[in-house]
């Protein structure tokens, strides 16, 4: 089994391609099968989510190449970018993961989100591609530990100073 445990930075070619949902390419630890029948494991630091075309340096020196799989994803197009903007807010404020487009928004097929967008008087049509959600706030991060609460507390009107 080839093991993978970093991200190869930059462009360059590759050995094998490695071809994930949107769901397998959340996780740092996984065994899987490339398009070519090898086994991999992926061993790799937690926190950060698999892209379209990045590289993993497999343990004999080889390149692995992740490809993101066509998924079942639910699709808005809109020329009104206030209406699409409002969209867009919304499902962030369900931290749900989002494909940005020019005038279009793609999340994974759930009939709850398509019918709040549908109530919002967006047209809502299921497509298979693939998925590749914005890295935001909710994904693909770190937190730090060093942050002070102090001046949350204040701005909370907690401040008895």
């Amino acid at each position: 089994m080839l093991e993978c445990h970093e991200w190869l930075e930059g462009e360059g070619g590759h050995d094998h391609v490695l071809e994930l949902s949107y769901e397998l390419r959340t996780r740092s630890r996984l065994r899987a099968v490339t398009e070519g029948g090898l086994e991999v494991g992926l061993f790799l630091p937690r926190g950060r989510v698999l892209a379209q075309g990045e590289r993993l340096q497999c343990s004999d020196g080889s390149v692995l190449m992740i490809s993101a799989a066509p998924e079942q994803l639910s699709r808005v197009q809109c020329d009104d970018a206030l209406l699409l903007a409002r969209a867009a807010y919304h499902m962030g404020n369900r931290h749900v993961a989002l494909e940005v487009r020019a005038g279009e928004l793609r999340y994974l097929c759930d009939h709850v989100l398509d019918a709040m967008l549908r109530g919002f008087g967006l047209e809502v049509e299921q497509v298979t591609a693939p998925f590749n959600p914005e890295s935001g706030a909710y994904h693909n991060h770190s937190h730090s530990v060093a942050t002070p609460a102090a001046p949350f507390l204040r701005l909370a009107g907690h401040d008895r100073g």
